[in-house]
């Protein structure tokens, strides 16, 4: 018998998750991945879900890429100075090594500065029941997207997708414009070497 209102083929609601959970039952885990361009709040809201896990009272670990020592070398800071101790490796797969077994929640910066590797690493943690948390660039200096966060938005439970302000006319921007002539793919700066930009004021 069908209830009365009910419109005849149509499906129901499926049931929605809290974005970016504390916790997700007993033995699930799962990866979040917060991206945008620079100066976007993407470490400083990694940061913020770090401390929340921490104020929960679970077992934490960050880890950064070995080539990102603009403000700590063992420590990640946002734009804004905020900080989290964390690892800094070189190679994704000397995270699964480093991760200890009693840990619950992993956070990675610059996920787009590690080789492609670190998908499965990603994948492995969460599988095992850890949350994972990875904050990057989604596109390069030229507009073009990183294939690693591409990838990782794809198989991520939550993507989180921010957005920064453009320097030139204010309205919100997505790009990363790099203000030096070089042609270098992956150049570690900060707001000396690169603005943010929009669509319509970003320049290849």
């Amino acid at each position: 018998m069908r209830r009365a209102g009910a419109t005849p083929g149509r499906l129901r609601a499926p049931l929605l998750r809290p974005v970016a959970p504390l916790h997700w039952g007993q033995a699930g885990g799962w990866i979040e991945a917060v991206v945008g361009s620079m100066f976007s709040g993407k470490t400083q809201e990694l940061i913020r879900r770090l401390r929340l896990a921490v104020i929960a009272r679970q077992r934490v670990q960050v880890f950064n890429h070995a080539l990102d020592s603009r403000y700590a070398k063992n420590q990640i800071v946002s734009h804004d100075l905020a900080k989290v101790p964390a690892r800094a490796v070189a190679k994704a797969k000397d995270i699964l090594a480093l991760v200890q077994p009693d840990t619950q929640v992993v956070g990675i910066d610059e996920v787009q500065f590690f080789d492609e590797a670190i998908v499965e690493v990603c994948e492995s943690l969460a599988d095992r029941g850890r949350r994972v948390i990875v904050a990057g660039l989604d596109q390069d200096y030229r507009g073009v997207p990183f294939p690693v966060t591409c990838r990782l938005m794809g198989v991520a439970e939550f993507v989180t997708k921010n957005l920064a302000i453009c320097s030139v006319c204010g309205n919100p921007a997505n790009r990363s414009q790099r203000l030096s002539t070089n042609k270098k793919l992956i150049e570690v700066g900060t707001g000396d070497e690169y603005e943010a930009r929009c669509r319509v004021c970003f320049r290849r």
